[in-house]
């Protein structure tokens, strides 16, 4: 047998994917091999079936309301008593010697010229056939009323089975039992109710590096969102979910795991473990597990190709992406629709908004791609603000608004194009104030005095360039910029355009940043220090993407030079920090605070000057308000002055 270096067959086994359905195939297939099929269901107390939907339809046992009753309080009459009651001509009517309650049955009954006092709920008495109300009657001596007007048979009486008769069928098969319906039932005297059986779904996460939140998180490991995420994801959808914890990728204790788990359950669900390399083991179990075994294994799905769609015995078992927007989205878009059949569950349905969008959002052609917006109030209606942080990043979910589905057959949506967006929830959460532009963490420190004061903030980092284009197009209340006008060698106010207006914020040392010992840079001012980088082709640097002040600055450090690594381009200063301490970078560019924090030498660049590009015609708005007054605190001024910033406003900063 011929043995191959681990290099070469990983990459042999990463070849080895099965043919990729399109989205549609996919799902058409998967439904196929588990459909048609029953849906297990069990007998619950009403107070229990509240989520589920019935097994079976049901009947009216008794009429509802079961005898004739009043709807309001006052009198009831027999209406041809009245015919001729006018203002001129007013009716007597003598009181029978009871009142008539709730859960009282009559004594008398109402004979011709005579009426009983009633109240809401009360059973009518024999003769009578309607009630009038008692602010439309006067009293007359002890045991008499006039009436000045007619009423008409019927009127303000409730008949028997008026609501809902006996044998009418109430709820068929399939309704979800809310609180309307309970109540319903209840009024029925039902006590208990047939039901689907909540799906009994087993999940597992697979991978060597994962921890478990609450435990010490390892080198190179990362922790478990995947497993509690599609855990409380199945219980939004109706089901019972039993997170089984993770497993390492050892071939026969996942398969042991796998097999205990399917026969305890109706659905098994692993995420991680698809994407056939040589760590990847689930999917070769699925096969030995039951037939027909794996239906699909690759979807024209981004994120999400790897999926992997299998039915073994009649169950189904779902190896989800190991990214986790790329689980979600493949989870919500292939699974839900399968899992909410099998527990006999309606549809999803989920709420959609027209927005525009205001950058030009690429795709690849031949998968369906699904990008996750965040929704903003611009002067012309909503535009919606690609998150773009990748199918890794599980804050993305938390950020955005909806998603934006792009077919298969596009490559594009060109900017300004007005699309649907699909609503995470059934509305559209409107903020309070918006501020799109450059991130700082100094920021963090504002926003959180606002939240303190109950004031909803959306905070889009987009870079500075990226934020005045939004506040010009009426996208944002703010912009935060830090751009320098090499020109005349003076932040943000050339920038501005008419109809805004800046803000002071704080001052920030922007600079290199190293780790420490590195002689290239250890004891250097910036420039010399940049020099001694580029003079060594061993020395790799970390960028910032395009857009930023802070890239503005780099371009203008290096001049014409492109060291290596100048095009790993991350969006923000912890993520430069975080390169240059993993050692996947030697230095770069980044604030004071980060890399303090991060416990990495630093060479004072530049200090720049972190403003706010303020809408005008938003000045007085009660947020902007808000916002402009928390900048002024001296509790503000203390936190970033703590944090390693300077304010703008602190007497002596020019």
């Amino acid at each position: 047998m011929t043995t191959y270096p681990h290099s070469i067959r990983l990459e042999t086994e990463q070849q080895q994917f099965l043919t990729i359905l399109s989205r549609e195939d996919a799902l058409a297939r998967f439904q196929a091999a588990l459909f048609p099929r029953s849906v297990p269901s069990e007998t619950r107390a009403l107070a229990d079936a509240l989520g589920l939907p019935l097994s079976e339809d049901i009947t009216a046992p008794i009429d509802v309301p079961p005898f004739d009753r009043s709807n309001v309080d006052g009198f009831a009459l027999r209406a041809a008593d009245l015919m001729s009651a006018s203002q001129a001509r007013p009716v007597q009517l003598t009181l029978n010697p009871e009142s008539i309650t709730c859960g009282t049955l009559p004594r008398f009954p109402v004979l011709g010229g005579s009426a009983t006092p009633i109240a809401t709920g009360g059973p009518l008495p024999r003769g009578a056939d309607a009630i009038i109300m008692v602010e439309h009657t006067h009293p007359v001596e002890a045991n008499s009323i006039e009436v000045r007007r007619a009423v008409s048979p019927g009127q303000f009486v409730s008949s028997a089975g008026s609501d809902m008769a006996q044998g009418e069928v109430l709820l068929r098969a399939g309704t979800v039992i809310g609180s309307r319906e309970i109540g319903m039932l209840a009024a029925c005297g039902i006590a208990q109710v047939a039901v689907a059986r909540r799906l009994r779904v087993a999940i597992l996460s697979t991978g060597d590096e994962l921890v478990q939140p609450g435990e010490k998180l390892r080198p190179a490991g990362i922790y478990d969102a995947n497993g509690p995420i599609i855990s409380a994801a199945i219980v939004e959808n109706g089901g019972e979910a039993h997170f089984l914890g993770a497993f390492p990728d050892d071939e026969a204790g996942l398969e042991k795991a796998m097999r205990e788990a399917l026969a305890a359950h109706d659905v098994l669900i692993l995420s991680g473990g698809t994407s056939k390399g040589a760590g990847d083991v689930s999917h070769r179990i699925i096969d030995r597990l039951g037939k027909p075994g794996i239906i699909a294994h690759g979807v024209a799905l981004k994120p999400g190709k790897p999926l992997c769609l299998a039915v073994c015995d009649d169950k189904p078992v779902i190896i989800l992406p190991g990214f986790p927007t790329s689980a979600m989205f493949t989870f919500h878009d292939m699974v839900v629709p399968v899992l909410r059949r099998m527990a006999g569950l309606p549809p999803r349905v989920d709420a959609q908004v027209s927005a525009q969008l205001p950058f030009r959002v690429p795709s690849e052609l031949g998968r369906t791609e699904f990008v996750m917006v965040s929704l903003v109030q611009g002067r012309e209606g909503l535009a919606a603000y690609a998150t773009g942080k990748g199918s890794g990043a599980i804050t993305s979910f938390t950020q955005a608004d909806g998603f934006v589905r792009i077919e298969a057959l596009s490559d594009h949506l060109p900017a300004g194009s007005q699309v649907p967006v699909t609503l995470f929830t059934p509305q559209v959460r409107v903020p309070d104030l918006v501020i799109i532009g450059s991130h700082c963490t100094g920021l963090d420190l504002v926003i959180g005095e606002l939240s303190r004061e109950a004031v909803s903030v959306r905070s889009l980092a987009v870079g500075s360039l990226g934020g005045l284009a939004a506040a010009k197009r009426g996208e944002c209340d703010l912009a935060p910029i830090h751009l320098l006008d090499p020109s005349t060698q003076t932040y943000n106010t050339s920038f501005l355009s008419d109809g805004l207006e800046l803000v002071p914020g704080w001052r920030r040392m922007q600079g290199l940043v190293f780790r420490l010992g590195d002689a290239r840079f250890e004891g250097r001012g910036a420039q010399e220090a940049v020099q001694a980088a580029l003079a060594d082709p061993e020395c790799m640097m970390v960028n910032r993407n395009q857009g930023a002040g802070t890239r503005i600055l780099i371009d203008q450090l290096l001049g014409l030079a492109r060291p290596d690594g100048y095009w790993n381009q991350p969006r923000s200063h912890n993520a430069v920090a975080a390169a240059v301490v993993q050692k996947r970078a030697d230095w770069g560019v980044t604030i004071a605070p980060v890399a303090h924090a991060a416990g990495l030498g630093f060479t004072p660049l530049t200090q720049e000057h972190y403003d706010f590009a303020l809408v005008s015609d938003r000045r007085d708005k009660a947020a902007v308000q808000a916002f402009l007054a928390a900048l002024q605190r001296p509790g503000t001024h203390a936190a970033l002055e703590k944090a390693g910033f300077t304010s703008a406003s602190r007497p002596g900063v020019d």
